[in-house]
């Protein structure tokens, strides 16, 4: 596959803890191959341990390989330092957690301007920008309030609008509907599948089958390799993404 077909490309990527020289070595990620094509909805799955949260922190410049190569916008990332890492989140990613991880003495609009206030954009650009993405997800009419007065799902959806404001190449979603129950985790689940349909590229890590069965693609790890990569959850990828 051309390379600009492809979102994200992962080369070989190892990843090897040490907590301290007299501990053995974790071997998270033992040599991991994946083609990631524009504006794919592609789930993670894997038992505990597995490897799948130390691939997704890769995928988010979190943390970076210990051999291997992860292309993104056309560039290694995996060579570059903390303040090239930072740049290239605040650019190309936006990030979807469990616990919504929203700051609760700011507003609605000012958590979701957040990203846009540490890439150095006026005040006005970013608050333009921020009531545009949550008109999106449908939360104009609650800007002015605080995380404490909303629901879960409000705070969730303000997590993503968030995740959307500096408009990434990827959105990352970890667990997204863990802290909601299944009604309003259905809603969100909506969400993703309507920008997903708008053509965002998505990643997401679950355990939930239910969820995987929803994205278009879905890479199964096992002991640090890639054990399962379905299309469809029926069909092999037949590119050199699987393992």
């Amino acid at each position: 596959m051309a390379m600009d077909e492809l979102v994200a490309r992962i080369i070989g990527v190892t990843k090897v803890y040490q907590k301290h020289k007299a501990a053995p070595p974790v071997h998270a990620l033992a040599g991991v191959d994946l083609d990631l094509p524009r504006g794919q909805y592609l789930s993670i799955m894997g038992p505990s341990g597995s490897g799948k949260s130390t691939l997704m922190n890769i995928i988010g410049c979190l943390d970076r390989p210990t051999e291997g190569a992860y292309l993104l916008g056309g560039d290694d990332v995996a060579k570059m330092d903390d303040t090239e890492l930072s740049r290239v989140r605040g650019r190309h990613l936006g990030f979807v957690f469990q616990a919504f991880n929203l700051i609760p003495q700011l507003t609605v609009q000012e958590n979701v301007a957040v990203p846009l206030f540490y890439q150095g954009i006026p005040a006005g650009e970013r608050n333009r920008r921020a009531a545009a993405v949550l008109e999106r997800v449908e939360l104009a009419d609650r800007m002015s309030h605080r995380p404490a007065q909303l629901s879960g799902g409000q705070m969730q959806r303000v997590a993503i609008a968030r995740a959307l404001v500096n408009e990434p190449s990827i959105l990352l979603a970890d667990e997204p509907t863990g802290n909601l129950d299944t009604k309003t985790g259905d809603t969100i689940l909506a969400l993703f599948d309507e920008l997903h349909a708008q053509g965002l590229t998505i990643v997401m890590v679950t355990h939930d089958p239910g969820m995987a069965d929803r994205c278009e693609r879905v890479v199964r790890l096992r002991d640090g390799l890639i054990d399962v990569d379905e299309v469809g959850g029926k069909r092999p990828v037949t590119s050199s993404s699987a393992v």
